[in-house]
């Protein structure tokens, strides 16, 4: 029996909801979600111990089809419930799903401090460059000159580099991949996971229903040509390729830690005062 017809992997998404999933034909959450499913399974994480958390967007229907427990929260404030939650449940596995504009747009704050507090979460941020959900409006991730139906004559704003951002403000670890680097993306997300901190996981994916129409590109098949031809490893010196692979993986305390060593020292000094 492989792995993708495994009880496990099975037993890992909601038979109750409806297959194929409400994404579009071709979309590159699909991927993402069977690539995070595999992960787990890998790493072999028990269900009842991981908790994913999404915001609103294409992206924030994804923990829908996991039997995991599940957060559907509002718009940008993913990481605000993942943060409580965690702090409730530090034994818990923490894996917070959001899209371009739900971290980096409404959401940005949250981004930027969970990342400085190295909070022990994973976020997995598909950047499909454009909100895909409310139809077609550019995001903080849209490139320049791009189309969108809120940029009409091409987009003026330059765009965050979402995983340099998640290295300045203090995360420990941050990669990037796209999803036709399946493989690559799967480990990434693994390990990810398995960090201690904050980890950010950037996934370049397709929306070709907005992004890809507005900007002539075709279909899907040419929106992952674009990813295999426009992008490198980090270690390459083609500085007109966007890079993918480990840009940081540094050992730094987590916030949770941190904050376990105030308990035990206001207790400590709580016990003094008494005596």
């Amino acid at each position: 029996m492989n792995e993708r017809t495994s009880p496990f992997v099975i037993d890992n998404l909601r038979g109750n909801k409806k297959f194929p999933t409400v994404w579009c034909p071709g979309c590159g959450n699909g991927v993402v979600l069977s690539a995070i499913v595999r992960a787990i399974n890998k790493l072999g994480l028990d269900k009842n111990y991981i908790t994913m958390v999404s915001g609103i967007g294409c992206a924030g229907r994804m923990p829908a089809y996991l039997d995991v427990n599940t957060v559907h929260t509002t718009h940008g404030r993913a990481l605000a419930y993942a943060t409580g939650i965690k702090l409730a449940k530090p034994e818990m596995e923490v894996i917070v799903i959001m899209g371009d504009g739900d971290a980096c747009a409404i959401g940005g704050n949250h981004f930027i401090h969970t990342a400085r507090r190295n909070i022990e979460l994973t976020a997995i941020i598909v950047n499909n460059r454009i909100y895909g959900m409310t139809g077609g409006q550019y995001s903080p991730a849209t490139p320049s000159g791009s189309f969108s139906t809120t940029s009409s004559y091409g987009n003026i704003d330059q765009p965050f580099d979402i995983s340099k951002m998640a290295e300045v403000a203090g995360a420990g670890f941050v990669a990037r991949s796209t999803v036709y680097h399946v493989a690559e993306m799967e480990s990434l997300i693994e390990k990810g996971i398995e960090k201690k901190g904050f980890s950010v996981v950037e996934i370049l994916s397709n929306c070709h229903t907005y992004y890809g129409r507005m900007n002539k590109i075709k279909g899907p098949v040419d929106l992952l040509n674009y990813f295999k031809e426009n992008t490198a490893a980090a270690s390459s010196d083609d500085g007109t390729k966007i890079k993918r692979g480990i840009f940081v993986d540094r050992d730094v305390r987590g916030f949770i830690e941190e904050y376990n060593g105030v308990i035990v020292k206001a207790r400590r000094m709580k016990k003094y005062a008494r005596t």
